[in-house]
């Protein structure tokens, strides 16, 4: 190479043994990283797949930038191996090997092919200045400057694709194995595709992480959330987010499948509970329409509620869940038990109301002849039961309430009359007579 002067003032010999030391020392620590991503396993990975989208243009890119990353480290050790020749031909170095020294650690006295750096290079890639120049010059430090750049991208891409890699795959596979076992428990409660929306839920599942692996595997850059403000090879982490949601969805199938497992198993016991429950409404409504016919007769002056008959609907649908049962139809027993169940709850509520509606006015004068009868109870108590006046208000109310059909009201008027009279018969003062008492009242 020319020699056109060393770039500033000429280097002493202690300069110049510190300068090839720190070119030394950077030389092994690039060597072995150089190597070390050689050896990577995300880069031996990359290198055997069938890459696809970014991972396929980036990997491109990496692949030119790690060949020429040997080109230029090829360079420099060719150039620290001359400027350490040069160093060794005397202990004390001339003031020629000093000035060819400071040119060859100071000024641009590293020559590269432009030809493999062309070859080499792609759009992205960093390349040399000038692609069609025959070669090219660098100084050292700028060299070193080059190589750390080309590594550091071409290290984040490999440790990037290597992190998906490690990541994702694995967790997809651990899902599709719970995949195919809640698929099979889904098929022997009936829930199908087609026939349940959790068997389709699962079909969908099923084709979603299919696909989602084959994109990873082909492309895990797509997979991937850099670190906001990091600058560090790998610096982020692995995009979750369609995994996440059908691992959410597949829960979701699991717990609408325990529930059909749940029916299953006490299918019977719900269904022997909902006959019993229908049961009892019926004869409830049938003890209210037997009421009604006796109010009808028994009291007079009433207006008795009508009595409905028992719902044909609801037996219909009862009998289809003993359909769905029989055939194992889990999946469509589940949603029909559940509905059943508060629809007999509801009809035996209505029964029960219809015959308390009913039977009110029985209510009223069961009240009446126990009011009745206790007064009578308490005027005897009193030694007042022999008094006329008591006797007659007694009969006249006791003939209204127990005759057919019964006027209520004018029964009550009845017993309030006696009421009075005995409440002003206990309370009206006494006076002795003849050795006893006689009752002082008015004329009534």
């Amino acid at each position: 190479m020319g020699v056109t002067g060393p770039p500033g003032p000429v280097m002493d010999r202690d300069e110049v043994d510190r300068a090839l030391a720190r070119l030394g020392a950077e030389h092994e620590a690039i060597e072995t990283s150089l190597l070390a991503l050689q050896d990577h396993a995300g880069r031996r990975l990359l290198e055997g797949a069938e890459l696809t989208g970014v991972t396929k243009e980036r990997w491109a890119t990496a692949e030119a930038s790690i060949t020429l990353l040997w080109t230029y480290f090829d360079a420099y050790t060719d150039a620290l191996r001359g400027a350490r020749d040069i160093r060794s031909r005397r202990r004390w170095s001339s003031r020629e090997d000093l000035a060819e020294l400071t040119e060859l650690l100071r000024g641009e006295s590293v020559t590269v092919a432009g030809s493999a750096a062309g070859t080499a290079a792609t759009a992205n890639a960093p390349t040399l200045h000038g692609a069609g120049r025959l070669s090219h010059s660098f100084s050292l430090t700028t060299l070193v400057d080059r190589m750390n750049e080309l590594y550091a991208s071409s290290l984040d891409m490999v440790v990037t694709a290597d992190a998906v890699w490690s990541a994702l795959p694995a967790r997809i596979d651990l899902l599709a194995a719970e995949l195919q076992r809640t698929r099979r428990l889904a098929h022997s409660v009936g829930v199908r595709p087609g026939e349940h929306p959790a068997g389709d839920d699962l079909e969908h599942i099923t084709h979603t992480l299919t696909s989602l692996r084959e994109q990873v595997v082909s492309d895990p850059l797509a997979f991937w959330v850099p670190a906001q403000g990091s600058s560090a090879p790998g610096g982020g982490r692995p995009d979750t987010t369609v995994y996440d949601r059908e691992a959410r969805a597949l829960e979701d199938v699991r717990r609408e499948i325990d529930a059909v497992l749940t029916v299953r198993q006490d299918a019977e016991q719900r269904l022997v509970k909902l006959r019993d429950v229908l049961s009892r409404a019926d004869r409830t409504l049938a003890e209210a329409r037997t009421a009604r016919g006796e109010v009808l007769a028994k009291i007079a002056a009433t207006e008795v509620p009508v009595v409905s008959g028992p719902p044909t609907a609801l037996q219909e649908q009862l009998a289809t869940a003993a359909e769905y049962r029989r055939r194992a139809q889990w999946h469509r027993l589940s949603p029909l038990l559940e509905s059943l169940e508060h629809k007999a709850e509801d009809e035996l509520l209505r029964a029960r109301e219809s015959l308390s509606a009913v039977t009110q006015p029985l209510a009223v004068r069961a009240e009446l002849r126990g009011r009745l009868d206790a007064y009578k109870a308490k005027v005897a108590r009193h030694g007042l039961a022999e008094d006329p006046f008591l006797i007659e208000r007694y009969d006249a109310a006791r003939r209204m309430l127990w005759s057919a059909p019964c006027d209520l009201r004018v029964a009550e008027q009845a017993v309030l009359r006696y009421q009075q009279a005995a409440a002003e018969l206990l309370t009206a003062p006494r006076v002795p007579e003849q050795g006893g008492f006689e009752d002082r009242r008015g004329e009534q």
